[in-house]
This record gives structure tokens, sequence and C-alpha cells, in this order.
């Protein structure tokens, strides 16, 4: 008899579970977990788009227009460390984490060769210990990690929002849109769990994002601008772009040295 349920997060570890398969057509077609990300970087010269080593176009647009300043930064999912390398540059203290030593293995590579000073780390953002994901951090960075999340993963990704984001501080996201053909599954949060297949991420629409983030203020929404090859920027159009804002209301409360754990 096997009895593993006792706190929010053994409910959390068994709905991870439904997701995990013997096959390996199925964790393909998943996209999830660290085995899956591994296997996606392995290869560096492969013909992905966001492994270009430029930063998101509308990163560089909050910063140009002065929505965000420097500070401590965030870059949630790093990848190959691309976001986080231009937030160095432009005057950010950044960490870096992602689920694939892969990844940050290619990530560490780059920061090395460019002269970057970024503090990468390798591991689940959602179990990390406090110590080393302290927070509090002034902007939080998310290219594409929110949208291969299962449902049940956004209560431990507003939860850690809640820890580590800083009153005052930012959330820059970018997500599938729905309504571009396979770009982001559209199934019912239901249905994804019927199927047992996050079917390589999925697709939000702003009303969602909006809701899913409603204790944040929203800045903006918009979807990503297309760059031409020969940009300096990264940018396509199927993604949504969002800026959202924590309040300060509670800024009292929170004082440098404060236990975010």
């Amino acid at each position: 008899m096997d009895r593993t349920v006792r706190t929010v997060e053994d409910v959390l570890a068994l709905m991870d579970g439904l997701f995990a398969s013997e096959s390996e057509a199925d964790r393909l077609a998943t996209g999830d977990g660290k085995d899956f990300w591994d296997r996606f970087y392995a290869d560096r010269s492969k013909t992905v788009p966001f492994f270009v080593s430029k930063p998101d176009e509308n990163l560089a647009a909050y910063l140009d227009q002065g929505l965000i300043a420097p500070g401590r930064a965030l870059d949630l999912g790093c990848g190959a460390g691309r976001n986080a390398l231009y937030l160095a540059s432009r005057g950010f203290e950044v960490d870096a984490v992602d689920l694939s030593p892969v990844a940050v293995a290619w990530g560490e590579d780059r920061a090395h060769e460019a002269g970057g000073d970024v503090r990468f780390l390798c591991g689940d953002a959602f179990v990390l210990p406090a110590a080393e994901l302290s927070g509090p951090y002034d902007l939080v960075v998310d290219s594409g990690c929110f949208h291969h999340l299962p449902p049940h993963r956004r209560v431990s990704y507003l939860a850690l929002l809640d820890r580590i984001l800083a009153p005052g501080g930012h959330l820059a996201l970018t997500s599938f849109a729905a309504g571009e053909q396979g770009m982001g599954s559209e199934l019912a949060d239901v249905d994804l769990y019927r199927r047992r297949d996050l079917q390589g991420g999925l697709a939000y629409t702003p009303e969602t994002l909006r809701w899913i983030f409603s204790d944040l203020v929203e800045v903006e929404l918009r979807r990503m601008r297309e760059e031409p090859p020969e940009s300096a920027l990264f940018g396509v159009t199927f993604l949504w772009t969002a800026l959202f804002r924590r309040s300060t209301a509670a800024s009292g409360d929170v004082r440098p040295g404060d236990d975010f754990a």
C-alpha cells in the first residue's frame, strides 16, 4: 500500500507524475522534464529560433523606454542564457536558473566568451532552497518557461513569484499565443490531464494571462514584434509579451536580509 500525499507539494508531485511516461515518443511529445531539455540543447548547431545569442526585443524595449531599471534580476528557465547575458551587459546583477545542466553549461560557456557576469544555477526553481534562489528580485524574466508548465504548476509559479519578486518589481513574460497553428496547445486544462500530454507547450490568450497574473499590475501586453535575421534582437510574432508589476503596497514589509523561505 502506497500512501504518499500529506502536503500540497505531495499533491503537485503526484500530478507531475501523470505526465511521466515510459514511452520515448510520449516524453518527446510532452516536451517536459530535464531529460527532454538535455537532449534538446545537446546540439548547439540546430536551427532553433531562440538558440541565437540575442535578447528578446520586448526586454530591450522595456529598458529603452524606462519601464524597468537595472537591479537584481532572475532569468527563469534561462536556457543558454541569452537574456541573462544581455541584462548583465545593461547593469543588472543576474541569477539564471534552468532545469537542464546541458543548457546551463552552454550559458556558462557563452558568459565566459562574452566576459559576462551571470550566476548560473541548475535545478528546479520550485524546489531550490531559498539560500540559492534568495530574492528579492527587481525583475524576473521568463522567456518560454511558463508555457511549458502543466496547469497545476501555475500554483507553484505564483507562489515562487510571491516569495522572490520585490514589491514594485516586474515580471517580463513571453508565452505561446493562442490562434497560432502548431505553436502551443489550446486544449482545456482538464483535457490535458485526460490525455496526460502537454502537447509540447500551452497557448494562452491575453485574457487568460491577465486572469492568472491578476495579483500583479499590467504594464504592457502585446505581440512580440518580428525581428529580421540581421537584427541584434530576437523577435517572433507567435508569442505574447507581457510586463507585470508587483504592487508596492507591501514594500515596508520587505527588507534586505529578510528570510524569503
